[in-house]
């Protein structure tokens, strides 16, 4: 039976998929925080499907770009490779390798507030980012040289760490690399996103099947269906809303929520 918060909870799924159509990022910002506070599981397992779900909605959102030819497949494939074995060995090994319990500056935490701790700075960084009064400029289009490339290399390595951790698709990184070190356009790099997202993603996942994480699949399903459709309106809306327009209220919803996870696992623990 369908209760009133699971419901909700469907209908704030739906803003995942709009947030990875429209931005190419965002939607793990969304997905952690409605997985562990709306239906109520775990940091681990939250981290879990939300790389599923985002990896799968972004593998489907990516479709709508390939076929307006707004994807960078050279640079894209440069960027995930480095993002795979980091995520990837970030949930197979380090994540399962964390204490039930921790002393961080003298306060003791469990692996779940580390975890959600983590994923708010993460947020409030991602706010920050959106919340810029100007677009980044892209640089002047060229050849990919050998020291552009070893950047992407480096930045898929970061992003990819930061994926298997908290459970992030990492777009927010992502589109600002792809404008300012590659030089694509912001479409472009939005297209990009997504498949550098959906891939390494979906490798975080395999990750945590390996690793032996539990999996509520009813719950899976429900979210990943809500974001689905979500991503079908956002793949739409963007040819006729500015994203530019709409960073900036995302930025302060993000900004909302990554401090509210903050408070509630600090002040209010």
């Amino acid at each position: 039976m369908i209760t009133p918060l699971f419901g909700a909870g469907l209908l704030l799924s739906l803003m995942i998929g709009v947030s990875l159509g429209l931005l190419g990022g965002g939607g793990s910002i969304l997905t952690v925080p409605i997985l562990h506070y709306v239906f109520g599981l775990n940091a681990s397992e939250s981290t879990a499907l939300s790389l599923f779900i985002v990896g799968v909605t972004a593998a489907a959102g990516s479709v709508a770009y390939a076929k307006r030819g707004e994807i960078a497949w050279k640079e894209g494939i440069i960027f995930s490779v480095p993002s795979f074995f980091a995520v990837y060995a970030t949930r197979r090994f380090a994540l399962p390798a964390l204490p039930a319990q921790m002393s961080v500056m003298n306060f003791n935490l469990s692996k779940d507030s580390v975890i959600l701790l983590v994923f708010s700075v993460v947020m409030l960084l991602a706010a920050g980012a959106m919340l810029k009064p100007s677009q980044p400029k892209a640089s002047e289009a060229g050849s990919l040289n050998a020291a552009r490339a070893a950047l992407i290399v480096l930045e898929g390595a970061v992003v990819g760490g930061v994926t298997g951790f908290v459970g992030a698709g990492g777009g927010f990184l992502i589109v600002p690399a792809l404008v300012v070190l590659v030089g694509l356009d912001m479409k472009r790099a939005v297209g990009t996103s997504l498949v550098v997202i959906a891939s390494k993603s979906l490798i975080g996942f395999a990750g945590d099947l390996s690793a032996g994480t539990a999996i509520n699949m009813p719950v899976l399903v429900s979210v990943t269906a809500a974001s689905l459709i979500g991503m079908a309106a956002g793949t739409k809306l963007v040819t006729k809303v500015s994203s530019a327009k709409l960073k900036p209220a995302f930025g302060w919803f993000v900004l909302v929520m990554g401090s509210f996870i903050l408070i509630k696992e600090t002040i209010l623990k």
